[in-house]
């Protein structure tokens, strides 16, 4: 027997040991074995002296067709991990395993006591009032009754990676892939202009247009262009509360503005504002449409008072019945309505694309700050994103979405006026998520709770007020998520905890 024959021989259950393969889904067993190969390589637990077994034993070692391990070792030799030696096999690159490996020196010993991190911090954004974390982990609930999540049966794959191979085509990748330094791309800020925009009663030139990373950042980069310590930001409550905290970061203060049946209440606290923030759409949570005549009002006192207004058109696509509300900014005849959109609750969320629309001067300045934050979105998602839009993708996957959310809504108000029929508030007939009272002396927090004991995950509304207060007990129930067959058992079972909690 040759000396590389028992080599391999006696290496075998090393083999067996490094490289565990499987059937899970979304990853092949050639993509598993090249990871397992990288990463045993990287880590050095393959002797660089060693030949690796040939592709013929790996692959009867390891279960899987010769091929497999053949294109396997042919992808990590053309990206340097191996090299091939004639007659004796695949071998480790040696030198690339030792350029990876760190030449930092020691640390230098000292006596002096750690940083005194928590005199540190000049924010805390960690101690803000916030929604859950578990949020994250809505796919491990059964009753997955969570808005701002949309159903993975219902995303266009195929379509989506048609966009992704045009985004990879050699001439995309040759105009994506340099740094764009603050500029977007531009087939999106055209698909933005022309086919996002124009439904919602918006006709504005490319420079009126910054893309973001979600809408969120582009309320950030506004709170931070706009606001400084001590105004005052006329803010619904109860209303989203990530962009309440992004205000609050800024020592603003946050003037609390009542909701009811026809979206935000305009009266005397809107004059003493430097900025409104608002959500007409459909309002966040509530899912309140803004009147005509308010949004009218709102305007007017913006002019006479020298107030801007932040205009989150929040799940505007999602509406089920009658003509859309056209969109606050369509209304305002003097640049003092700042446009914020996204593509997250039709998309996908976790692309985190939005874009913010308002004058020049204002998406200039918001350029500039984005270019010191992350310079821009990432150009091969932004391209990818508007081949989707422009191949007509986006207007079928929202025409889909509102057929199967429809569904979803109706099942939701059934389940509600049968088994809590006292607490429920039906919405406008459009958005995601349904707005529920709880019984009086029934804390949302312990429903959240104990709900998600039982599989049954529901989000308190105490969360989406400026300030707590128990006789705020709400829930807010999101239907994206939850497949329609689900909603009824998963309302009753919710039913049942809360009337047992109501007789404690």
């Amino acid at each position: 027997m040759s000396e590389t024959d028992r080599l391999r021989k006696t290496s075998q259950p090393m083999w067996k040991q490094l490289i565990r393969l499987s059937n899970e889904k979304g990853a092949s067993l050639q993509g598993q074995l090249r990871r397992a190969l990288v990463t045993a390589i990287l880590d050095g637990h393959i002797p660089h002296h060693r030949p690796l077994p040939s592709s013929r034993e790996l692959a009867r070692q390891l279960g899987v067709a010769r091929n497999t391990v053949v294109h396997a070792y042919q992808h990590l030799m053309d990206e340097g991990y191996l090299i091939a030696e004639e007659r004796r096999g695949y071998f480790v690159n040696i030198e690339l395993v030792n350029s990876r490996k760190s030449r930092a020196p020691k640390p230098v010993e000292s006596v002096a006591d750690r940083p005194n991190w928590d005199n540190r911090f000049k924010v805390r954004p960690s101690a803000q009032r916030n929604l859950g974390a578990f949020l994250r982990d809505w796919r491990d609930f059964e009753y997955p009754f969570t808005a701002g999540q949309t159903d993975p049966a219902l995303f266009p794959i195929n379509e989506w990676r048609e966009c992704c191979r045009q985004s990879l085509a050699v001439q995309a990748i040759s105009e994506w892939m340099p740094d764009s330094v603050d500029h977007d791309d531009p087939l999106l800020l055209e698909q933005i202009q022309n086919r996002v925009l124009p439904p919602r009663g918006l006709w504005v030139n490319t420079d009126q247009i910054l893309v973001t990373m979600g809408a969120q950042n582009a309320l950030y980069l506004l709170a931070r262009l706009l606001l400084s310590p001590g105004d005052t930001v006329g803010f619904e409550d109860p209303g989203y509360p990530d962009a309440r905290n992004i205000m609050e970061l800024r020592n603003c203060h946050v003037q609390p503005l009542s909701v009811d049946g026809d979206g935000l209440v305009i009266d005397d606290r809107v004059n003493d504002c430097s900025v409104v923030y608002c959500t007409p759409s459909h309002q966040s949570p509530t899912t309140a449409t803004l009147s005509l005549e308010r949004r009218q009002e709102l305007l007017r006192r913006a002019a006479a008072h020298d107030i801007l207004v932040i205009e989150d058109d929040y799940e505007s696509e999602l509406n089920f019945a009658g003509t859309p509300t056209p969109a606050l900014k369509s209304l305002d005849g003097n640049d003092r309505v700042i446009y914020v959109g996204s593509l997250s609750k039709t998309l996908a969320p976790g692309l985190r694309l939005g874009y913010m629309v308002g004058p020049p001067e204002l998406i200039s300045e918001a350029r500039a700050l984005r270019r010191l934050m992350f310079r821009h979105p990432p150009t091969n998602n932004q391209n990818a994103v508007a081949h989707f839009l422009a191949l007509g993708h986006h207007d079928a996957l929202v025409h889909r979405l509102l057929q199967s959310y429809r569904a979803r809504w109706e099942a939701m108000d059934a389940a509600l006026q049968k088994y809590l029929p006292e607490s429920s508030l039906a919405p406008a007939f459009g958005g995601s998520a349904f707005w529920v009272r709880l019984p009086a002396g029934v804390s949302a927090d312990e429903v959240e709770r104990q709900a998600g004991e039982i599989g049954i995950l529901v989000v308190s509304g105490d969360t989406y007020f400026a300030q707590p207060d128990p006789a705020h007990s709400f829930l807010r129930l999101g239907y994206s998520s939850i497949p329609s067959e689900k909603i009824e058992p998963g309302i009753e079972k919710l039913a049942g905890l809360i009337r047992a909690l109501e007789v404690q």
